[in-house]
Formats: structure tokens, C-alpha cells, sequence
């Protein structure tokens, strides 16, 4: 029987994973949109993930990679093949320069 406010892993993984992260207080929603701010508690135990992951991957006879948070486009351009599927899931952050508002009350962009 699922906990009241938490989705049942069988219903829909990702939303349970959302709930148990929310309920835990192990992180919260960013005002950057799809983005989280992990909390000291939550970072602990993803190093103790990670370290684990790390572990079984060396073990396994591989090399283990890390990626960038954010990727520039031309990369992504220049590994198509490799991206197909994926894009749909990417945010995409656009560069502006920005700059004091005439008023000087805010920042506008340039």
C-alpha cells in the first residue's frame, strides 16, 4: 500500500522518485525550471551513490565518464548519431549578456 503523497513505484517511477526526494527533504525545486538544489543530507548520500557506482563500474573492467552540466550546441551537433533520442530532453540555455536597466532598478538584457 503506498504512503499517503507518494506515488507508487509501479504507477510511475519518475513521480515516485520525485516524492521520496520531496518527502525526505533531501532536495528542492529551483527557480530555474526542471532544475533542483540539492541539500547537504541529499549531496552526503549521493556521494555515498556515487562512490558505490564508481566501485562497480571499475570492478566491471570499465572506465567510468562525467559530463558537463551544461553542453555547448556544437557539440551536440557534432555527435548527432549519438544524441538521437536525447535532444527532446535537453534544456536549452540561450548566452545573453545583461546589463543595469535604464532606470537602474533591474537587469535587462543587452
Amino acid at each position: 500500500m503506498a504512503d499517503k503523497g507518494i506515488t507508487s513505484r509501479t504507477e510511475d517511477f519518475s513521480q515516485w522518485y520525485l516524492d521520496i526526494i520531496e518527502r525526505a527533504e533531501l532536495a528542492e525545486n529551483s527557480a530555474v525550471r526542471g532544475c533542483m538544489v540539492i541539500k547537504p543530507y541529499g549531496y552526503a548520500i549521493w556521494e555515498n551513490i556515487q562512490k558505490e557506482l564508481d566501485r562497480r563500474i571499475k570492478v566491471s573492467g570499465h572506465k567510468n565518464a562525467y559530463f558537463p552540466l551544461l553542453i555547448p550546441k556544437s557539440f551536440f551537433t557534432k555527435e548527432a548519431s549519438h544524441v538521437k533520442g536525447f535532444a527532446k530532453e535537453c534544456a536549452v540555455v540561450t548566452h545573453y549578456r545583461l546589463k543595469e536597466s535604464p532606470d537602474g532598478k533591474g537587469i535587462v538584457v543587452d
